[in-house]
């Protein structure tokens, strides 16, 4: 009977026990399926993240583009083109000739109109001269001694809601024409340059001789006129037969080409006008065909008669600041004609019947190199936002859509050294702003990688052997009670906003390391000495002594001797400065041992960031250490090994995998650390080791110039190509950091 009832009760008990199982079993599957799930959403969300950034970053390696949009039927002129160009939007183009026919064109209903210029009657045109491209100025010499400037202005209107754009011309004199050679002497090969109330102008006469004609206005501030002082002096020193002449246009330097010599003449001061330097421009086998000025006039383009067109600007040097070759760029045919760019440094050449080479001269860059329906080219000019070309042929005007939105990025600039405008030598340089137009971008991300590597690295030497020390100590040697205060203490610490650290580091802690730098250096010296003397002695301590503190709280005792040796090297810090250092270490920094020093530099960022990656480390190193089976530790210590035999050579070893890996985690929060470098250094982009200056990280750069740069824009895409670079820094530790952990786990797992 005992047996029937008993029967049913199992069976009902073994159902629980299955429907319970199987209650289980799906629960672990889900979880199974919620954390596989959770992992492949993070690696998506990962290739996410490298997929956009290359989506942002690829338009800035594609190549340049170049298409027809406009042809127009031009009456054939046996004079030569002397000016060429568009308005912003390209729908009016003009073109001025030698001998002094305006034609504007429509691109859009293709009429065309002629203008004529307000000559001087009797007259005739003896010279013709053009300015920069952005300022579209050109003016005419004539055999009276006169000179007519004038540019082309396009006036902007809305009738009906509609734009309409007005193209004329505009003089910037109050008369179009001026005496500017004595009367009857004519003006030969004329070069002016002209700015807001200064104008300057060369030229040759008769005689061969070369003269400058230097305008200064002044406005009245009754008539609101401008007032014109003329000073006029001769250039000395001139060659016999001159081929080209230009003038800079900030009025300080005038160039005569003369066969394969550059005469560069310095009339900064129009009374006291001087030959400065003679270039020699000879190349073998090849000579000087045309020398032109490149946007921001520092650079002067040379072009060669076998295809080749040289750069050449000024570098200071011993004798001051002289044109030098920087680069040149080869294979580009018989070259018709060259156009630069009104603002970037780059430009375009047309040879052989219409073969069309973009280039950029910084990053050496060959844009587009294609051949388009031209014969017979005249001319070419860029518009003024660079998005357009137009070329003039003998019998047409044509239009050209261009695309280079780019052109400054190449691999070269950077990751490699670049001779920019003004610089002695070839350098790293990253300078992405200006507040002038002819400002050249500079993106070299060099300095920006090694400042981040730099920065990373004196953080890990201040935190890593403080963080694995407290570590070790922690897990192996400290008291349990003690232990659990200390441990969630120092994690705690890692919740501390780091804009915090970065806020104290660059307003209190970088003024303070300035003014006791000598107490700073004292203290990471005499610190881990105090605290070894103060151990030593009271291991020797008699035993009534050690019985003031018992033996689990021995640890705190080292708290006072901290503070104390602390407070004391600080203090002691003055007496030291001037003992050794004449009272100021800084002086003797800069001047003695030829250091820079910034009050912002790597020495504050290594603390300070220190502090930040100490949590990291210790955290992760102190678990590995403490995780170590208690059998491997008492199974050392049972065989007559010493505590600290069985630390260095059982526990440190079987957890060499979880330190390695909270050392490589720290590394990782180092490089992608931004707040505190971007506050506690003078974020100034340069490439040297020293601890007494600054740098400039990755991170810091992007929090710093993303909201300013324009969305599109070459910076704004370099930005994201630094985000990338960051992006495969901590990939790249992330993963030597799990194979060095793998090996080392299957290394010493049989322990």
């Amino acid at each position: 009977m005992e047996r029937q009832v008993a029967k049913p009760a199992l069976l009902k008990h073994d159902i629980l026990q299955a429907r319970r199982g199987n209650r289980r079993a799906v629960k672990d599957k889900l979880t199974q399926l919620g954390v596989s799930f959770g992992g492949i959403m993070v690696f998506v969300a990962l290739l996410l993240i490298f997929f956009y950034l290359l989506y942002v970053i690829n338009p800035i390696f594609a190549s340049a583009s170049v298409t027809p949009k406009a042809r127009i039927a031009m009456p054939a002129s046996p004079s030569p083109v002397l000016l060429l160009g568009s308005d912003e939007q390209r729908q009016q183009l003009y073109r001025v000739l030698h001998n002094g026919t305006v034609d504007f064109v429509s691109a859009v209903n293709q009429q065309v109109r002629h203008q004529s210029l307000p000559m001087p009657a009797g007259t005739k045109i003896t010279s013709a001269a053009r300015s920069m491209p952005s300022q579209q100025a050109f003016a005419f010499g004539f055999n009276n001694g006169q000179v007519l400037l004038a540019n082309i202005d396009f006036v902007v209107t809305y009738p009906n809601n509609q734009r309409l754009i007005t193209p004329a011309i505009r003089y910037p004199l109050s008369e179009p024409t001026m005496q500017l050679a004595p009367a009857g002497q004519a003006v030969n090969q004329l070069a002016f340059a002209y700015r807001q109330q200064q104008m300057s102008f060369i030229y040759m006469d008769d005689a061969q001789h070369w003269h400058l004609v230097r305008m200064a206005g002044e406005q009245n501030l009754l008539t609101e006129e401008v007032e014109w002082q003329t000073s006029r002096q001769s250039l000395p020193d001139t060659p016999n037969k001159v081929s080209q002449q230009l003038l800079t246009p900030d009025q300080q330097q005038a160039l005569l080409l003369s066969g394969n010599k550059l005469f560069v003449y310095d009339i900064q001061d129009a009374n006291n006008v001087s030959l400065q330097q003679v270039v020699a421009l000879e190349r073998a086998n090849a000579n000087v065909t045309e020398v032109e000025l490149l946007a921001g006039a520092s650079s002067v383009l040379v072009v060669y008669s076998d295809g080749v067109v040289a750069q050449y600007f000024q570098v200071n040097g011993d004798n001051g600041r002289r044109y030098q070759y920087i680069r040149q760029f080869a294979k580009l045919g018989h070259i018709d004609d060259l156009a630069s760019e009104f603002y970037r440094r780059s430009f375009a050449t047309v040879s052989d019947g219409g073969q069309l080479t973009l280039l950029y001269t910084t990053s050496e860059r060959e844009l587009l190199s294609q051949q388009l329906p031209l014969n017979n080219v005249q001319a070419a000019a860029f518009s003024p936002r660079a998005d357009g070309l137009v070329v003039a042929t003998a019998d047409s005007l044509q239009l050209f859509d261009v695309t280079n939105a780019h052109p400054e990025v190449s691999w070269s600039a950077l990751w490699q050294k670049v001779w920019y405008e003004g610089y002695p030598q070839p350098d790293y340089v990253w300078q992405s702003t200006s507040g002038t137009d002819d400002f050249e971008a500079k993106f070299s991300l060099t300095p920006l990688a090694f400042g981040t590597l730099k920065a990373a690295l004196y953080a890990m030497l201040f935190a890593t052997p403080i963080a694995l020390a407290g570590a070790i100590y922690t897990a192996y040697f400290m008291s349990g009670k003690v232990r659990a205060v200390v441990k969630p203490t120092i994690e705690i610490m890692e919740a501390l906003p780091t804009v915090i650290l970065g806020f104290l580091a660059g307003l209190w802690l970088a003024p303070l390391v300035e003014s006791h730098l000598p107490g700073l250096l004292m203290l990471l010296i005499f610190e881990p000495i105090g605290v070894l003397l103060v151990a030593y002695a009271w291991s020797k301590s008699p035993a009534v002594v050690k019985q003031w503190l018992p033996e689990n709280y021995q640890e705190l005792l080292l708290i006072p001797v901290v503070c104390f040796v602390g407070w004391l090297c600080f203090h002691l810090s003055p007496a030291v400065e001037l003992w050794l250092f004449d009272g100021d270490s800084r002086l003797f920094i800069t001047q003695t041992l030829g250091l820079g020093f910034d009050q912002r530099n790597a020495l504050v960022v290594g603390i300070a960031m220190g502090f930040a990656v100490i949590p990291t480390i210790f955290s992760i190193a102190e678990d590995a250490i403490f995780s170590v089976p208690r059998h491997l530790s008492n199974g050392s210590l049972a065989l007559g090994a010493t505590p600290w035999q069985t630390l260095t050579r059982v526990v440190l070893l079987t957890a060499s995998p979880g330190i390695f890996s909270a050392v490589m985690m720290g590394l990782g929060r180092a490089v992608g650390e931004t707040m505190i470098v971007l506050m506690a250094t003078g974020n100034t982009a340069i490439m040297n080791w020293s601890m007494f200056e600054g740098m400039r990280t990755l991170a810091a750069n992007i929090a710093v110039e993303m909201p300013e740069s324009a969305i599109g824009s070459s910076h704004y895409r370099v930005l994201f190509l630094a985000a990338f670079v960051l992006f495969l820094f901590t990939f790249v530790f992330n993963t030597i950091a799990e194979v060095v952990r793998q090996r080392l786990r299957e290394r010493y797992s049989s322990l």
